[in-house]
């Protein structure tokens, strides 16, 4: 009797264990029930009816799909080989459950599919050039589709666009003479420019050294003129201060013509060798003739 309850007592803890269901803080559990959907239980521990109930767990975290390589035609062309990564979390885990049998590949599919398409209607050099024009309506295609899902693509990444190996040498060659036509543009640009600036320099130099010429001579003919005048002024000082002495003294021509002998002998210790006497003489040689007479004169006596 007491090997029949031990034996009925492990039987139903077994039984209740079964019914014990633990669930992880990143997944949902989905209770069906003899095949039907019953409830969504969240983390932690749940119970379930043993044979008769049983518990689908789903991961909702954000999942990762890599799209395997593929060759696409573009616009132009050009062969190049595709390849993407797809970033994906799960809203409602009843819908991934039971309205799509096998997401992973369903989604690898339908990015497939639209990526040729996408990258088709571009030419290389726009397909090269528009990597996240191309993610952004890859991701709103994805996001659209897989709504009834219950998933949100969250974004979608190109790994690598590589066209043809002679499609890229020719391409780096492009490129290569693109930059050395830049570096000869700019290096004659350069040339202009500093020819500009030189020829501008030399100008300016040129006004500014014949402004200062200007300047020079002019301020030379100002101080020679200032000269001119100061001296003129003074002379005309002293004869006007020696006439009138000569006025205010009331001269008589015996001292009028020793003044003038004075003056000749002055003119006669120099280096000349000639002595010009003025025109009107007369009256001074008259003076001097009568001087003559007078010292005649004080000799006889």
């Amino acid at each position: 009797m007491n090997t029949l309850l031990i034996v009925i007592a492990m039987v139903v803890f077994i039984i209740a264990a079964k019914g014990l269901k633990i669930v992880k803080p990143y997944e949902k559990g989905l209770i069906e029930r003899l095949g039907r959907y019953q409830r969504t239980v969240g983390s932690g521990l749940n119970l379930v009816v043993p044979f008769l109930e049983r518990l689908v767990k789903v991961d909702m975290r954000e999942q990762v799909v890599d799209i395997p390589p593929q060759a696409v035609i573009t616009k132009d062309n050009v062969a190049v080989e595709v390849d993407a990564v797809i970033y994906y979390e799960v809203t409602d885990p009843v819908k991934v459950s039971y309205n799509v049998a096998n997401f992973y590949l369903a989604a690898t599919k339908l990015a497939q599919t639209n990526l040729r398409n996408l990258v088709g209607d571009l030419a290389l050099d726009e397909s090269l050039t528009s990597r996240e024009t191309i993610n952004t309506t890859l991701r709103q295609i994805l996001d659209d589709a897989t709504d009834k899902w219950g998933v949100k693509v969250t974004r979608v990444e190109l790994q690598k666009i590589d066209p043809p190996k002679d499609v890229t040498e020719a391409m780096h060659r492009q490129m290569k003479a693109e930059r050395d036509r830049r570096a000869a543009i700019l290096e004659a640009e350069g040339q202009k420019q500093a020819a500009i600036l030189t020829a501008e320099g030399s100008r300016t130099a040129a006004i500014l050294r014949a402004e200062g010429e200007a300047e020079a001579i002019k301020k030379v003919a100002e101080a020679d003129r200032f000269k001119k005048l100061t001296v003129a002024k003074g002379e005309a000082e002293a004869v006007k201060t020696v006439y009138g002495a000569i006025h205010d003294g009331n001269p008589s021509n015996d001292l009028i013509a020793i003044k003038y002998l004075e003056t000749l002998q002055n003119i006669a210790q120099g280096q000349a060798t000639k002595i010009f006497l003025p025109l009107e003489t007369s009256g001074v040689l008259g003076s001097i003739a009568g001087i003559g007479e007078l010292f005649k004169e004080k000799a006889e006596k």
